[in-house]
């Protein structure tokens, strides 16, 4: 499972540089102006170059990068329960799974930004979906509050 999950976010990634540079260069690229910001509702209320759309795929880089990193060390994470010598195979498993499913969260949350961000630029009318926030933030802490009661159940002496 990890291993189909790292080939997702590294796919979801490619997309994103892949999107940014056909946006910028392809036969329909974007005008210089983009929106950089956008309200509560979805609407953008900031524009900048269009070379501003790198960001998200370079800062998408970096995260995937540190936390593939992080994830090579799980005896340094804390853990919401106490370590023993017994569970600690268990909670190390748990840990690097919930990471690596919170890393290929945020990339596709990057992805689709930058999708939204593009389909703003191109039709002027649109903005982000109203969507995005509230299943971003169902994703992570879900995922987050999923593993956190698997990792209670495994600490308990079986």
């Amino acid at each position: 499972m990890r291993k189909a999950l790292e080939v997702i976010g590294a796919a979801a990634l490619a997309a994103m540089f892949w999107m940014t540079w056909s946006a910028l260069t392809g036969p329909n690229h974007l005008r210089d102006k983009i929106p950089t910001h956008f309200d509560v509702a979805g609407r953008p209320n900031a524009w900048g170059s269009s070379i501003t759309l790198f960001l998200l795929p370079v800062v998408g880089s970096l995260i995937y990068l540190s936390i593939t990193v992080v994830s090579q060390f799980p005896s340094a994470f804390n853990y919401p329960v106490r370590v023993t010598p017994e569970n600690r195979p268990r909670l190390e498993a748990l840990a690097i799974r919930m990471i690596t499913w919170l890393k290929v969260e945020l990339i596709c949350l990057f992805l689709w930004i930058q999708s939204s961000t593009i389909d703003a630029a191109r039709h002027q009318t649109l903005g982000l979906p109203l969507l995005l926030m509230p299943v971003s933030l169902l994703a992570v802490f879900g995922t987050m509050s999923w593993y956190i009661v698997a990792m209670r159940r495994a600490a308990k002496p079986q």
